[in-house]
C-alpha cells in the first residue's frame, strides 16, 4: 500500500474504490454547506464542492495529502443531488427515465501545499422505466443518500442501457483521473 490518504468523504463506495487503486485512507467527513450558488452551473458546483470538501479537512488536520469528491446527476441542466425524501426520489427517477443525463464528479487533492482538481463527465442512458420499477426500487432503500437517486452499482445497474464515460465517476470516483492527480502530486500507486 502506499502512503496513507485522508478521504474527506464517508462514502464507502469512495474508500472502496481507491483501495481498489492501492491507497490507504484514513476517513475524516468534511461537514459543508452544499447547497448550489444562484446561477452555478453544474460543472462548477461541483469542482467547488469537491474543493471545499477538501479545504474543510485539510483545515482541521495536520495531515496531508486530502483527497474529496462531488457526485451530481444532470438532466436539462438542473442538479439533481440526494433526493430528501422518498417521494422526491420517485420524481428524480421518473425524469431519468427513457433519457440521456450526466454524471459529473469532480475529485479534489490536497498535497504538498497545492490543490489539483479534475472533473470526469459521463453520459448515462436509462431504459423506460415503469412506475412499479421505480416504486420497488426506491422502497429497497438504495436510492437514498445517492445523487440522482440511483446507485449504478446496485440493482440500479439493470436501469442502465448505455454508458459513455467513466464507471467509477458514476460510481463516485473516477479511478483514471484520480489515480492521474496522485500521480501528479507524487503519491505512489502500487
Amino acid at each position: 500500500m502506499s502512503e496513507i490518504v485522508i478521504l474527506a468523504s464517508q462514502s464507502p463506495r469512495r474508500k472502496a474504490l481507491l483501495a481498489q487503486i492501492g491507497i490507504a485512507v484514513k476517513v475524516v467527513a468534511a461537514d459543508i454547506d452544499e447547497t448550489p450558488l444562484a446561477g452555478e452551473n453544474a460543472a462548477l458546483y461541483v469542482q467547488r464542492m469537491a474543493s471545499e470538501k477538501a479545504m474543510a479537512v485539510v483545515a482541521r488536520v495536520e495531515q496531508a495529502p486530502v483527497i474529496a469528491a462531488d457526485t451530481s446527476v444532470i438532466v436539462d441542466g438542473d442538479i439533481l443531488g440526494k433526493p430528501e425524501s422518498r417521494a422526491q426520489a420517485r420524481a428524480m427517477l421518473t425524469r431519468l427515465s427513457g433519457r440521456t443525463h450526466q454524471v459529473m464528479t469532480a475529485v479534489a487533492l490536497y498535497a504538498k501545499g497545492q490543490l489539483r482538481l479534475s472533473l470526469a463527465v459521463t453520459d448515462v442512458t436509462f431504459g423506460d422505466l415503469n412506475a412499479e420499477q421505480i416504486h420497488c426500487y426506491v422502497a429497497s432503500g438504495d436510492a437514498d443518500d445517492k445523487a440522482g437517486a440511483y446507485g449504478i452499482q446496485g440493482a440500479a445497474g439493470k436501469f442502465v442501457q448505455h454508458i459513455s464515460g467513466s464507471y467509477s465517476g458514476v460510481v463516485g470516483l473516477p479511478l483514471y483521473e484520480t489515480a492521474a492527480l496522485l500521480s501528479e502530486a507524487g503519491i505512489g500507486l502500487e
